[in-house]
């Protein structure tokens, strides 16, 4: 039975004390009952101590750590203050919010926790009448303390690596879609309008944007001579393209516009040319936060597609937790969703349609080409989501089996084993980690080294008299060295002549003696032998 409620609020900890949980039963209904009339509830549950908080930063720091199940110094000292070791016993039980706060709090402490639906039923009473339990605080506190917390706390969780918000690049695949519309819907009216005064320059010019230029620069047909032919050449690009323009105009069949028509003819082609050219500038910005945010599923399958991919899945998280699947059919839901409903055939791809790879198999290996190519890609995003240091090795693997994959399919060429390209990659990987750690090294030396340098260079220019009294000093001392060991080498002959000597003479003595002790054993035997014959005798 729960005894005391631990409540973390946004102005402290606070310790509730229980009264009379066996009237009531545990019964979860009484206690929702009873959280929405504080008379009823006050008398169940009571304060029983308060610790203050003491700053904004210190608040969100002790969110961050209960958020995640870590006990703190402050609520330790908390509860050892309210709960000494004597009064730890086994009727005494916490009740807690969250289960993983009450495992910490028991491995530290010894005090057992428990955490319920009955537990978070009294935790909702006391959240609903928690400034009315606390005495000192003005109306207003409480709720500027959440609010404060709230904003800190959320700012502090959506700070991450500014470099690889996949949000970007949704919006800028977004951008890129509506660009092309309004492009081809305005550069579609320049050539509408354009046409009145000048029809046959729609059937020589085929690109919008030239198109789109050559109206802002031609103006009026009627003053295009071969004075303008040179800067016309330079606006086409072709020479006999020019001279065509020139010719047509000459020869043309369109009406005449007035200047002010003219005008806007040209404020509006001006228009289409910068969103073409923002158009451009865009994409440039789309290729490299895709090489910032997934190198590798860029370096598998490029920027466009893997940007849509990352867009319809709405983060490269997602897109990471998608199985290979359903990372096959992403953008066919309708398509899929009818299948079954109709029990037809299912899509093959979706978005991955647009790869090259799909557009390079045969027709009747679409199907497995997306099947394969949708698993690369799933591996390819996991690495870029998940690893810590983003390189393209991986997505330059991955893409080369997609390649072997096609040759397979195509000319019967026996593809690599994935676990070997992939072991492969992980020791260039590893090896590339090792090289920019050994590039970095250097750099910080290279500071150090300059700076002794200079000191050294200093050094040597205020004491070359010094310098060279050392030196000569030194060679004075490496000269009696040497006296002494040429002294001390007949020294050492003379010492190994006499060892040698000592060492001849042990053993000529010994040779002398060896021969003595043989000649008295020889006549020890004779004298054994005549006793031996005296006796005998």
């Amino acid at each position: 039975m729960v005894t005391h409620l631990l409540f973390e609020s946004s102005s402290g900890y606070a310790i509730f004390e229980t009264h009379g949980l066996d009237e009531i039963g545990q019964n979860i209904q009484a206690v929702r009952d009873s959280v929405t009339d504080l008379n009823r509830f006050g008398k169940v549950v009571k304060l029983f101590a308060f610790q203050p908080l003491e700053s904004a930063h210190d608040a969100l720091s002790q969110c961050n750590s209960v958020s995640e199940g870590i006990m703190t110094d402050e609520l330790r000292n908390c509860l050892d203050l309210n709960f000494p070791e004597k009064s730890k016993s086994k009727d005494l039980v916490l009740g807690v919010a969250d289960s993983k706060l009450g495992a910490s709090i028991f491995e530290e402490t010894k005090l057992s926790c428990r955490s319920n639906e009955f537990v978070l039923e009294l935790l909702r009473g006391v959240r609903q009448h928690f400034d009315k339990f606390i005495k000192d605080l003005k109306p207003g506190d409480l709720e500027k303390a959440q609010l404060g917390l709230a904003h800190s706390y959320s700012r502090a969780k959506v700070k991450f690596n500014v470099n690889r918000v996949d949000n970007m690049v949704i919006q800028a695949i977004f951008l890129l879609d509506t660009l092309d519309k309004d492009v081809n819907s305005f550069s579609m009216r320049v050539r509408e309008w354009y046409s009145w005064h000048f029809p046959e320059l729609v059937k020589i010019v085929n690109d919008n944007y030239l198109y789109s230029k050559l109206a802002k620069f031609i103006e009026n047909k009627s003053e295009l001579s071969e004075e303008k032919l040179p800067a016309l050449i330079e606006v086409v690009g072709d020479e006999d393209k020019a001279k065509e323009i020139v010719e047509a105009a000459k020869a043309s069949m369109g009406q005449d516009l007035s200047p002010v028509d003219l005008i806007n003819v040209q404020m509006f082609a001006q228009r289409v040319m910068d969103l073409s050219e923002y158009r451009k500038n865009l994409y440039d910005y789309l290729v490299t936060k895709m090489n910032d945010i997934a190198p590798n599923l860029t370096a598998l399958i490029g920027e466009m597609v893997g940007a849509r991919l990352i867009s319809h899945a709405g983060s490269l998280t997602n897109l990471a937790k998608c199985p290979s699947s359903t990372l096959q059919i992403l953008g066919a839901e309708k398509a899929l969703f009818r299948a079954l409903k109709t029990k037809g055939n299912t899509p093959k791809y979706g978005l991955i349609f647009h790869s090259s790879f799909i557009g390079r198999a045969a027709s009747k290996n679409k199907g497995r080409m997306a099947r394969y190519l949708a698993n690369k890609c799933s591996i390819a995003s996991r690495i870029d989501c998940f690893a810590d240091s983003s390189s393209t090795i991986f997505g330059e693997k991955l893409r080369g089996l997609v390649e072997e994959r096609l040759d397979f399919y195509d000319k019967g060429v026996a593809p690599k084993k994935n676990i070997d390209v992939m072991r492969a990659a992980i020791e260039e990987a590893s090896h590339q980690k090792d090289d920019m750690e050994l590039d970095e090294e250097p750099q910080t030396t290279a500071k150090k080294s300059k700076k002794t340098k200079s000191e050294a260079t200093a050094e040597v220019s205020d004491d070359d008299g010094a310098e060279e009294v050392k030196s000569e000093k030194k060679k004075k001392k490496k000269s009696k060295e040497k006296r002494k060991l040429e002294e001390q080498v007949p020294e050492e002959d003379m010492d190994v002549d006499n060892t040698a000597s000592k060492k001849k003479k042990k053993n000529s003595k010994v040779e002398a003696e060896e021969p003595s002790a043989v000649s008295e054993s020889k006549s020890k035997k004779k004298k054994s032998k005549k006793s031996k014959t005296e006796e005998s005798d």
